[in-house]
């Protein structure tokens, strides 16, 4: 088969691929750049597979950094843009089950190609377009299958993490994980204990977003490999009426993680262990904290401008996109404008400042001077008092007054 229209993403780096044929190399375009091609998704990085050796590349263009030479990729700078071009290699035995003991350069596409995880991903494309598929993933493709490339257990052996792989790609893709690779899947499904959380956790973040999540997250189950995911052990069940729920795909991962521990029913305490037991960022863990916060509310009754504020508009919408997945209907424009209608939106707007008080009771800073900003501002939120320099200091005198 031959692509009639190649995309942009390719005919820019066709000069690389023709200049290394140039001297007397073969080079393809390879990976998951061809298979989004076929699929008409769009392109993100363009993989190049060659049998020239990293020093011969290095040789032929004059712009490259070992960005992993060891295992065959160097990165080629060419006018404006950068491709990793990888040789095309072969791998020995893994006794880690996800990195090679010993990485073999070898000059056939076919040998570099049937070590790859799945025969989706296995196709590679020349310049003209045409498409090199030795392990039929064309036919995968059609029937919307995800197969391993040769023996499935070899490949999941190799590398545990492949199984997570195929997992979001049923996910992402909307696919079928085919029988022989989802009875690998089961049966190896423990050696995911040998694979770096940080690994695992991006492959299931990607899961959950993924447009069809409900085609992973059943054979995740019924595999069980979340029981070798952190803090998932114990919570089939919950992750069954988590699969259950509206298969719309979700926006954000904190939205994707919100939903799923709202399903978990974790406590506060129990949802910042489990977040952090997954390695994310703190940044992602608070987003998540304050969306299942406002979920919370939200599912209980309708905003108060003090949750409005502390949350923030953005936040307050992503959970109104949550209502969907409970059969609640989300008020996004309501939000917007109650939110607009706040007196302030930050406590920087306040209009006095911790100084102004610090002069006005003539007292030294301590905890009253936090405490007192944060009972003005809930003041001024729920209009209790007027935006003004005047009125807060009377308040402010009155509240000091009545301790």
């Amino acid at each position: 088969m031959k692509l009639d229209i190649i995309p942009d993403e390719f005919t820019k780096a066709i000069g690389v691929l023709e200049e290394i044929q140039a001297n007397g190399f073969e080079a393809y375009f390879v990976g998951g750049s061809v298979r989004d091609a076929l699929l008409n998704k769009p392109i993100h990085d363009v993989d190049i597979a060659t049998s020239a050796y990293p020093e011969e590349i290095k040789q032929i263009f004059p712009r490259t950094i070992d960005v992993g030479i060891d295992h065959g990729t160097v990165l080629v700078l060419s006018n404006d843009e950068q491709y990793e071009i990888t040789t095309f290699r072969t791998e020995s035995t893994y006794q880690d089950f996800r990195r090679p003991d010993k990485v073999t350069f070898v000059r056939s596409l076919k040998e570099d190609l049937k070590r790859r995880d799945f025969t989706i991903n296995a196709l590679a494309m020349d310049v003209s377009g045409e498409i090199i598929d030795l392990f039929d993933g064309m036919a995968d493709l059609q029937q919307q299958i995800i197969r391993a490339v040769g023996n499935p257990k070899e490949r999941f052996h190799e590398d545990a993490l492949r199984m997570m792989r195929g997992l979001r790609f049923a996910s992402q893709l909307s696919f079928t994980i085919e029988s022989e690779t989802l009875g690998a899947i089961q049966e190896f499904h423990p050696l995911l204990e040998k694979i770096s959380v940080e690994r695992i956790s991006v492959e299931f973040s990607k899961l959950l977003l993924g447009k069809n999540r409900k085609k992973a997250l059943l054979p995740f189950i019924k595999t069980e490999c979340y029981q070798y995911c952190p803090g998932l052990r114990n919570y089939g069940e919950e992750l069954l009426r988590f699969s259950d729920l509206p298969n719309k795909q979700l926006e954000t991962e904190s939205q994707a993680w919100a939903l799923l521990l709202k399903l978990l029913n974790l406590s506060e305490k129990e949802v910042r262990d489990f977040l952090k037991a997954w390695k994310l960022s703190n940044h992602l863990i608070h987003e998540v904290q304050q969306l299942l916060y406002g979920l919370n509310r939200r599912l209980s009754g309708n905003w108060c401008s003090q949750d409005l504020f502390q949350l923030g508009l953005e936040t307050a919408l992503s959970v109104e996109k949550l209502l969907f997945y409970f059969d609640k209907k989300s008020t996004l424009e309501e939000v917007k404008e109650q939110y607009l209608r706040l007196p302030i939106h930050d406590r920087k707007q306040l209009l006095v400042s911790g100084n102004d008080l610090l002069n006005y009771f003539d007292k030294k800073p301590g905890k009253w001077l936090g405490d007192l900003l944060e009972t003005l501002e809930s003041a001024v939120i729920n209009s209790q008092v007027a935006n003004t320099k005047k009125d807060l200091l009377s308040f402010a005198k009155d509240t000091i007054n009545k301790e």
